[in-house]
């Protein structure tokens, strides 16, 4: 396995999510806080087979995040792609990290 560097730390507004491409798969990945902590989803709303977690919004529930899709607003925790409304349409998630400023998906 290797390390794929998507794009700068600076590219990923605080509070926000980005779209990237991890060879054929879309990933989501998450900025909640200034700080370099990142979280890495499928961008793919399992409900709807539509490519918009990137825009869904930023969450937090019993101590941890979530992203709520701007669909129907099904929520996905972001360490582990779990959905809080139906686990059998939990997602994929990734291990991602930033280095030298570097925001990196493991392949």
């Amino acid at each position: 396995m290797s390390w794929v560097t998507i794009c700068n730390i600076d590219a990923i507004l605080p509070a926000t999510g980005v779209c990237a491409l991890l060879g054929q798969e879309q990933v989501a990945i998450f900025r909640p806080h200034h700080d370099q902590q990142l979280f890495a989803i499928s961008n793919i709303d399992p409900f709807f087979e539509s490519s918009v977690l990137s825009r869904g919004l930023i969450a937090e529930h019993n101590g941890e995040l979530w992203v709520a899709s701007p669909l129907k607003k099904q929520r996905f925790r972001l360490s582990d792609g779990l959905c809080m409304e139906d686990e059998s349409h939990s997602i994929a998630h990734f291990e991602v990290r930033v280095k030298d400023g570097q925001v990196q998906l493991k392949a």
